[in-house]
């Protein structure tokens, strides 16, 4: 089976120099540390890490493709056309990027017989949800909404807007099949809406946050919905599970990786993170990765309650697209980033170049070569000339863009930033500071228990307000 590869050669002082790259013996040193950090992971898996048991669930797979075979009939007749995912954060975060790698890249243009198209609605812009009222007919839709506590104002928003639109439509018996929710499977707002209206539902587990949660039925109903390889995703999964639970640190990308990570950032004073994707189909895990990474380790206090101010920037690029908007910052701006390159070994496709205009040196070289030569080319012309200017990188190789492969990725980067907590020295699992800003917009929407810090920010809005 293809196996997800680390390369690091890039990051050690021998091929970037002492300044920026890491000696050998500094990353050998974190061994010690970073065996006693998986340890801690693992510790709570039963407890409160539930996520990390995800790719082992059968039953809960076999429950997600029952409900998706149950629909196709619907697909297959043009009863139902698009699946519309109602969720924010890692409850959209992680369906678009298993679309976006795993079908093509113009399903929703050109959709495969009898599949739906998928969208995934993750803000409340008015303009966003605007036009998509304008553009689709709702009764041809079938919603996902996704919400662990059934109070996420965005997608609740958004449900009670499409719930009226699909009720409209199409009457009170029958819009219950249009809706599909997944939330907590006792608490929260969801749970006794879900069983009022008889909408077929899943279960977000206790100890599986948001960001954590790809793997889970807020990531792998849509995907089983639009025909992705749910049960090669999860058996890819299993497998880095199985490769990095003992493994020790040599032999162990998850904890090399989160390693890496920390003394790039601690001994080496670059706080930028880069995830450089060399796959259109790959671009959407550097955004799915970019929450993974910054919600789970950007944190003011550690766990001896200390205020740390802490946590690396991610930032996502695609290539070659990024090489010329990007690369110049990277190549020549300041040494405050370090990089991982996506690379696939093996695209699905080859196009040739047609040999034309031979008299023309700009084009001629490139006649009876391949898209694929040219844009390995570029990949490695970007890493060579990182690794010349001293900017440290790694490549993580994908042998394919399959199922199974995406699936060592996802818990691969979920494991590492786990062990990162560690590192850092911070709780990993909590967001304190997105729930202030959630705080915040209760209060300034009205809801109820939440009058004091509207008085709160009422009062410290006084001034006089200076706008150019």
């Amino acid at each position: 089976m293809d196996r997800l590869t680390l390369d690091y050669t890039n990051v050690l002082a021998s091929a970037v120099g002492p300044e920026h790259g890491l000696d050998i013996s500094e990353l050998e040193a974190m061994a010690g540390p970073s065996e006693a950090a998986l340890a801690a992971v693992q510790a709570r898996r039963t407890q409160d890490l539930r996520w990390l048991d995800l790719p082992h669930q059968q039953g809960v797979q076999r429950d997600v493709l029952d409900y998706a075979a149950s629909m196709q009939d619907a697909f297959r007749s043009g009863d139902l056309e698009n699946v519309v995912v109602l969720g924010i954060g890692g409850s959209a975060l992680g369906n678009r990027a298993l679309h976006a790698a795993l079908s093509s890249p113009f399903h929703d243009i050109a959709r495969p017989e009898g599949m739906p198209r998928l969208f995934v609605l993750d803000n409340v812009d008015p303009d966003l949800v605007g036009e998509f009222l304008d553009t689709f007919d709702v009764s041809k839709c079938l919603f996902n909404v996704i919400s662990k506590s059934g109070s996420t104002a965005e997608t609740m928003s958004q449900f009670l807007v499409l719930r009226q639109r699909l009720v409209e439509a199409v009457g009170v018996e029958a819009h219950r099949r249009h809706i599909v929710v997944t939330t907590d499977a006792e608490k929260g707002v969801l749970r006794p809406i879900v069983e009022k209206e008889g909408y077929a539902s899943f279960v977000v587990p206790d100890g599986v946050g948001g960001r954590f949660s790809v793997l889970s039925p807020v990531g792998i109903v849509s995907s089983a919905l639009v025909g992705i390889d749910v049960p090669g995703l999860l058996a890819g999964a299993a497998a880095m599970d199985e490769r990095c639970r003992e493994a020790p640190f040599a032999e162990n990308p998850a904890l090399v990786y989160a390693a890496i990570q920390s003394l790039m950032q601690e001994k080496k004073g670059k706080p930028m993170a880069v995830t450089f994707s060399y796959s259109q189909r790959l671009a959407c895990l550097g955004d799915w990765y970019a929450q993974l990474l910054a919600e789970s380790i950007g944190k003011r206090v550690s766990t001896d309650g200390a205020e740390v101010f802490t946590g690396p920037t991610p930032i996502s690029a695609v290539g070659v697209t990024d090489q010329h908007s990007q690369v110049q910052l990277y190549v020549e701006g300041p040494f405050d980033k370090w990089f991982t390159l996506l690379s696939v070994e093996r695209p699905d496709h080859t196009v040739e170049i047609p040999a034309e205009y031979a008299d023309h040196d700009a084009l001629s070289y490139l006649g009876g070569r391949t898209m694929n030569e040219l844009f390995a080319a570029e990949r490695e012309g970007t890493r060579i000339a990182l690794t010349d200017a001293n900017r440290p990188n790694v490549t993580i190789q994908f042998p394919a863009v399959t199922a199974h492969v995406v699936g060592q990725y996802l818990y691969l980067m979920e494991l590492a930033v786990a062990v990162m907590g560690e590192h850092y020295r911070i709780d990993a699992f909590d967001q304190p500071g997105v729930e202030a800003g959630k705080v915040a917009a209760y209060a300034l929407m009205g809801r109820s228990g939440y009058e004091a810090r509207r008085a709160e920010i009422e009062a410290a809005a006084g001034g006089e307000p200076r706008v150019v």
